[in-house]
């Protein structure tokens, strides 16, 4: 790896490992609140709306926070009967044009996040139910998670290949 590229990757490795862990909590915490939801509204009967938005929130921020964690270790949906058939070569470009292309389609959803987060943020956008979440959490998620996934792809393009 380079000498530009490696001190990214360590930083990116830390921020990545704080981020997965992160999503592992919200993860769990999501398990909770729709665990809450099946008790209070069928044993209880105590009537809500904030839980179904509460947990989809929280799967939203762990989905797009651990994207870039998952894609350092190469954990995403891939071909691999093709790196078994092609030379090693061949299969080293299509490696690296699949990540270009990546991160060119991720570079762009970040931009379009980045639009969202800025008018859910500037215009107080809120979720139509009675408790009224504000949108600016999963925008703002999304962005930084896809933020972090066009990171790690760049690093994984110009740095050395695993």
């Amino acid at each position: 790896m380079n000498a530009v590229i490696a001190p990214i990757q360590a930083l990116l490795d830390r921020l990545n490992t704080v981020m997965a862990f992160g999503s592992s909590l919200a993860i769990a915490a999501a398990g909770l609140v729709l665990t809450w939801e099946v008790i209070g509204r069928y044993f209880l009967a105590i009537p809500s709306d904030w839980q179904d938005e509460l947990s989809t929130f929280l799967l939203i921020g762990a989905t797009f926070a651990s994207a870039a964690w998952t894609q350092a270790r190469r954990g995403h949906v891939g071909i691999d009967a093709l790196r078994e058939i092609l030379p090693v070569s061949v299969d080293r470009v299509r490696r690296v044009l699949a990540d270009l292309l990546s991160a060119v389609f991720c570079g762009y959803f970040t931009f379009k996040c980045w639009q969202m987060l800025h008018e859910t943020w500037t215009e107080g956008h809120t979720t139509p139910s009675s408790w009224g979440a504000p949108l600016f959490v999963p925008y703002g998620c999304m962005t930084l998670g896809m933020g972090l996934l066009t990171v790690q792809l760049g690093v994984q393009v110009f740095g050395k290949r695993p």
